[in-house]
């Protein structure tokens, strides 16, 4: 076996989008990513982290110079100490024939180039960029598609991490929630309804979507109740106005209005729900590559709305409202549109949900959700006589 740095060779960057559609062949679950979102992970023109951090992959070749396995690895200086008891840098984007030695040749590369830049773990498989790209390791759920952005990995993967020695940090869990009125009432319990009724009835509240004329005020809404509901918890700092609008942007030529609400109190942002249609169910279609037949399919099922399916993006109520039936008032509102006829999207998955985030699991199952798909996010601490911690509780 060859071990061989991918870097700029054009050769080895297509070898590496090219490895898991030959060890997926015939899946009918997998999905394939976009192949300029893997890449502009690893192009520091287009990815920010690069200004604070590093990144290296690899290819694992055998003897006849064929690719058998892919990984990465990488250091956010920036939060590599942060919430940590050692600096801890990470490893992602794995894909590997079943067997377990090529598998360990990987890990063992990503530990070696991680211990030269002074870090004492790593987690994975994680990405170079924000928690809700490419985060984790499928456990359960292999029978489903993914959302768009979530990894789909291999059964036999599971074992080649936790042979290595990667130990639980923590599970992210996809719960899924059906749309249509009369299933929603099956599931929720009559207490919810009559407590999200009076907070909806209350002349002091206001639940309403979004309007693309008014994308400043709501993007700068989002800013605030984001600061106070989840700044301090992701440890990632405030977002600052220029960060909220380019997300916000990054979101507009595909969101839906009727799909992204805020709660105001007295004219106080107090709480989102943003969710957006749920991308993979279109790009399913394209192979890969949003080129003029890629972009021209994706017009199409967009025009046809073949999509029946949203996803929750992030959920945030401001620390003050917690707890007043804001979490259930906000998510009726949106029955007022999701409960028409004809409705275009019959099902929802909130995505990414921390089992480290006891309250919005709650949230989900209030609302009737059940979870179907599960991730890990593992640690594997260098020092194996040290003692393992999981992600603590927020």
């Amino acid at each position: 076996m060859q071990l061989v740095e991918v870097g700029q060779n054009p050769a080895y960057q297509k070898a590496f989008l090219q490895l898991p559609v030959r060890l997926y062949r015939g899946n009918p679950y997998w999905i394939r990513p976009l192949d300029t979102d893997i890449e502009d992970v690893f192009n520091p023109a287009k990815n920010k982290f690069f200004q604070h951090g590093e990144c290296i992959r690899w290819l694992l070749l055998d003897d006849q110079k064929q690719p058998i396995g892919r990984i990465a690895a990488f250091v956010n200086h920036q939060t590599a100490n942060r919430n940590n008891d050692q600096p801890t840098g990470g490893l992602g984007f794995f894909e590997c024939i079943d067997d377990q030695p090529t598998a360990f040749r990987l890990f063992d590369a990503a530990k070696a180039w991680l211990q030269s830049k002074g870090m004492e773990a790593m987690d994975g498989p994680i990405n170079f960029g924000e928690r809700d790209r490419w985060w984790g390791l499928l456990v359960d759920g292999f029978d489903k598609e993914p959302t768009y952005g979530m990894p789909y990995t291999q059964p036999y993967y599971v074992p080649f991490f936790e042979n290595y020695g990667f130990q639980d940090y923590f599970r992210q869990l996809t719960f899924l929630l059906p749309m249509r009125e009369d299933k929603v009432r099956q599931l929720l319990h009559p207490s919810v309804f009559e407590r999200s009724i009076r907070t909806l009835n209350d002349p002091t509240y206001d639940f309403r979507h979004i309007t693309k004329a008014e994308h400043e005020k709501y993007t700068e809404d989002f800013r605030y109740i984001y600061n106070k509901a989840w700044a301090r918890h992701l440890s990632v700092g405030e977002m600052s106005p220029a960060q909220a609008s380019a997300l916000m942007l990054r979101m507009k030529p595909i969101l839906d209005e009727e799909l992204m609400w805020f709660g105001y109190h007295k004219e106080e942002p107090i709480a989102f729900f943003i969710m957006l249609p749920e991308l993979n169910q279109i790009f399913k279609y394209v192979n890969g590559k949003l080129d003029v037949i890629g972009k021209l399919k994706f017009l199409y099922h967009k025009l046809m709305k073949t999509n029946k399916k949203a996803f929750g993006v992030i959920f945030g109520i401001i620390p003050e409202y917690q707890g007043r039936g804001v979490e259930s008032a906000i998510a009726l509102a949106f029955t007022r549109v999701a409960w028409r006829p004809g409705y275009q999207y019959e099902e929802l998955e909130l995505n990414w949900v921390g089992d480290f985030n006891p309250k919005m699991i709650r949230f989900a199952k209030m609302l009737g959700g059940v979870a179907h798909k599960q991730h890990i996010t593992y640690r594997y601490l260098f020092d194996r006589t040290r003692a393992f911690k999981r992600h603590p509780l927020i």
